[in-house]
């Protein structure tokens, strides 16, 4: 649309509506854009009461008042019944110029995969989680535990939280335990001083396990807090926040689960009186609810703040098309959170390829199902993993199967739930978005038959 120019209607209807979304999350209401038509026409508020059936005060006092505040808003000067035109044209060119200036071009869209690049521009906030984050983690001994299912954000978050500390002149130290080798994570006492190790090593600090492991008089528990209290937390002079992502890969482990949380926990009580300890500050971020049996004096999962990351939202997954310099409609993501629902992962995915120019977003729905499909990789992962436990998959089949929520054992919510392939509701659960729905439908019910 070229803004120089006189537009019509039609465009400035959209150019109106873009605006309102963009500012407010939503569009115009009907009422509102029959005011608003009326207005551009030329039309007195008697005029257009009698075209909409409304009265002429309800049109002026009522919707016409809100309406211009709002226009006047959003546009940042005076907007009235005579004067609508130019400060909606200039507020959208001021629009324009500043999404060039922040959009990216395709060469510098990265493929989305892992999390998010400090430095991104296409990193989407949660209404008012990071800032939440950012006040909970310098109370001294604080702990946050960031739940959510697989490729939702928590280690984008969670590098967030940490960079946020290292402003404030903390000590960072960040920890995948995914990445532990399963002969370490099944060990207690090789896990823990791997935990030392590791921490040490990101502090530049030399390892001195030999010094303070006494496996003769302490158990590993106890080893790994001596070495904490007596030397990383007393050779740094200043807050220790430590993060631990994939704590759920401990989660298979029963031998060492216990005593690695239950350790977890009392360093977080530890913080409530101890100086020293107070340095300490924990993140720890795993995949929904922590499914396991553990002391509820014991367990890290009911202390601290918890931080559960919920789908985008429209308006997140509008700004986020914008940002891939997509100028879509309220239909065109109505099509695709139908589709996907607001999944981090999947939105990202499909405004990637979109954006490229690889595929439109009909092709890209029409497929999004089928092993052709931009999709077809991480529905076959899920679907590997259904395989190794068949009586998931019945369970999941019998989820996408019904049009209704249906009820399952708890086990088996929360595996498919950790596996982000299902929503809970109540004691119940359907399928997270139609996209799990079309697969599984088809694949299981082949398998299963």
């Amino acid at each position: 649309m070229n803004l120089e120019l006189e537009i019509s209607w039609m465009e400035f209807k959209q150019l109106a509506n873009e605006l309102t979304f963009q500012k407010q999350g939503k569009y115009l209401s009907d009422i509102e854009m029959i005011v608003l038509k009326g207005s551009w026409e030329g039309r007195t508020y008697e005029e257009m009461a009698q075209q909409a059936g409304y009265t002429a005060d309800y049109l002026n006092k009522d919707v016409g008042n809100k309406l211009w505040k709002k226009l006047s808003e959003i546009s940042g000067e005076k907007v009235s019944k005579k004067n609508l035109r130019e400060p909606l044209k200039r507020a959208s060119k001021a629009q324009q110029q500043q999404t060039e200036a922040t959009v990216p071009s395709m060469k510098e869209i990265p493929f989305p995969e892992g999390s998010v690049p400090l430095d991104s521009t296409l990193y989407v906030e949660r209404k008012d989680i990071e800032s939440l984050c950012y006040a909970a983690i310098i109370k001294p001994g604080s702990l946050i535990h960031i739940k959510a299912p697989k490729l939702m954000g928590k280690t984008s978050l969670m590098n967030r939280i940490l960079a946020h500390c290292q402003s404030q002149n903390y000590k960072t130290v960040y920890l995948d335990l995914s990445s532990v080798e399963r002969s370490i994570i099944r060990d207690l006492d090789k896990f823990l001083r791997w935990l030392c190790l590791m921490v040490g090593r990101q502090l530049e600090l030399e390892n001195q396990l030999g010094d303070y492991w006494d496996t003769e008089i302490l158990g590993s528990n106890g080893n790994c807090t001596v070495y904490f209290e007596e030397y990383l937390l007393t050779l740094i002079d200043c807050p220790l926040v430590l993060g631990l992502d994939e704590v759920d890969r401990v989660f298979p482990y029963s031998e060492v689960i216990e005593d690695f949380f239950g350790m977890l926990r009392g360093w977080h009580e530890k913080g409530k009186i101890s100086h020293r300890w107070k340095q300490l500050r924990l993140i720890m971020a795993h995949s929904t609810e922590c499914y396991i049996s553990l002391d509820i004096n014991q367990s890290p999962f009911n202390a601290g703040v918890p931080i559960e990351l919920l789908e985008f939202d429209p308006k997140q997954v509008k700004d986020l098309a914008c940002l891939h310099g997509l100028n879509w409609h309220e239909s065109q993501i109505d099509e695709l959170m139908g589709m996907v629902g607001g999944h981090p992962y999947l939105v990202r995915l499909a405004l990637y390829e979109v954006s490229s120019g690889k595929k439109t977003l009909e092709q890209l729905l029409d497929e999004a199902s089928t092993e052709a499909g931009i999709y077809s990789n991480h529905l076959r992962r899920h679907l590997e993993i259904l395989q190794q436990a068949p009586e998931l998959a019945q369970a999941l089949h019998t989820v996408v199967a019904s049009p209704e929520a249906v009820e399952l054992d708890s086990m088996q919510i929360y595996k498919l739930h950790s596996m982000g392939l299902v929503q809970r509701k109540d004691n119940q659960v359907i399928p997270r978005c139609h996209l799990y729905r079309e697969y599984f439908c088809r694949v299981l019910s082949a398998d299963i038959i």
